[in-house]
């Protein structure tokens, strides 16, 4: 677990938060839970403008609703590695229940390079991956 602050520290570094997006789909937000978020983000808001000298294009304002994203977009660095895909999608047949997996998510920022193999445990004994799986996992192939 991370405090809001440092997740708000890793998403503003992800990124060049001062380049307006060329859509909306595919713009810099933060949406808010709570008055405490909200000063929270405008306050590295501004931290972020200061350090890089230019204005913040980032959205903020307050979540309304949320929609979960379509089914491809869903671990999509996982996805593009077929073979545990498949053991994964065997295991959680159901979409909410792949999403909402620990292991799948774990297994996705693997895929991304996110995290490495010694970090995430034995999937192998945990939830029954191959060993083909894993290779594909930490290598890619």
């Amino acid at each position: 677990m991370i405090s809001y602050r440092d997740l708000l520290d890793h998403f503003w570094s992800g990124h060049n938060p001062c380049r307006p997006a060329w859509s909306r789909q595919y713009m810099s937000a933060i949406f808010t839970g709570d008055d405490e978020q909200q000063r929270v983000a405008e306050e590295t808001a501004r931290d972020v403008a200061l350090e890089r000298g230019a204005d913040v294009a980032t959205l903020i304002e307050p979540l309304r609703a949320f929609y979960l994203a379509e089914a491809y977009h869903q671990k999509y660095s996982l996805r593009r590695r077929a073979k545990a895909t498949a053991e994964f999608e065997a295991i959680y047949p159901d979409l909410d229940d792949f999403v909402r997996s620990t292991a799948v998510t774990r297994a996705n920022a693997l895929a991304a390079g996110a995290l490495d193999a010694e970090s995430i445990g034995d999937l192998a004994d945990e939830i029954g991956l191959s060993e083909g799986a894993l290779e594909e996992l930490r290598t890619g192939r």
